[in-house]
């Protein structure tokens, strides 16, 4: 210019620049010349995608978001996004379990989906296995005519197994429904998984043990029992992994399927 003025003096090594003193952000104050930040401040004054103007949180769409105070705006992804909002909440304890599984399965669902069911899984897979034993024809006569030592070997060992193989069963659930897209953790879908299976077929199994397994009373009772588990199962891996309820149905298909082949139609013949 020809009054000899240089408008980049001040950005040379030494030299000092004034600012404007104040959050350049809050409402009406200045920024860099002292426009305040405005919905029609000129192009290149304008807040950053992100920050947040005067009016509320600024971003390119042209309105206003304002977020709760003391919340950030941050949006949660769920998987299957077809269930409603999971309510967290502590363990339910054992009677608690038990009875919610059957008078409200959902919320018990939802309570236990960050805790883990070992302990009452386990106790109810080896009550299980040890009446299993004894309701089954084929083993029945054996167990009761044999010695001491012979039958407790014989429950021992049967108890074992079915805890064993209810945990199998409750691990390939688990699988599946990951494979489905579920986002479910692994200790409450395998614990509640085998808790379900022996559960539901208690009341057949306890009355195998007065009545013949062919009878029409433990014939309705078995099939009954064996519908019950499969919306408990499918209700509770669509609850855990958020799924909806046909991807649910085919991750707790297999569990069924085998529940049905080796437990339900041997004894219900």
């Amino acid at each position: 210019m020809g009054d000899g003025y240089d408008p980049y003096a001040a950005d040379r090594p030494g030299s000092t620049r004034a600012f404007p003193v104040g959050d350049p952000y809050a409402g009406g104050a200045p920024y860099a010349g002292g426009a305040p930040y405005e919905h029609g401040a000129p192009y290149g004054q304008q807040p950053p995608y992100g920050h947040a103007g005067p009016d509320g949180y600024y971003d390119d769409g042209g309105y206003d978001q304002q977020p709760p105070h003391g919340q950030d705006n941050v949006a949660v992804y769920r998987a299957g996004g077809q269930s409603a909002p999971h309510v967290a909440g502590p363990r339910p304890r054992w009677r608690e379990l038990f009875v919610g599984l059957v008078r409200n399965p959902t919320a018990i669902f939802d309570r236990t989906r960050d805790h883990q069911v070992w302990l009452p899984a386990l106790t109810v897979s080896l009550l299980y296995g040890a009446l299993a034993v004894l309701g089954i024809g084929l083993t029945h006569d054996d167990i009761v005519n044999s010695t001491f030592s012979v039958a407790l070997t014989g429950i021992a060992a049967a108890a074992v197994g079915f805890a064993v193989t209810g945990a199998i069963f409750g691990g390939v659930t688990y699988a599946l429904a990951r494979q489905l897209g579920g986002d479910g953790p692994w200790k409450s879908t395998v614990g509640l998984a085998a808790l379900i299976g022996w559960l539901t077929d208690a009341p057949r199994l306890l009355l195998a043990l007065v009545l013949p397994s062919g009878s029409a009373v433990v014939q309705v009772v078995g099939w009954a029992t064996w519908m019950l588990c499969a919306f408990l199962l499918t209700s509770m891996v669509r609850r855990l992994h958020d799924l909806p309820w046909g991807k649910a149905a085919a991750a707790s298909a297999l569990q069924l399927l085998a529940l049905l082949v080796l437990i339900k139609l041997p004894t219900l013949g």
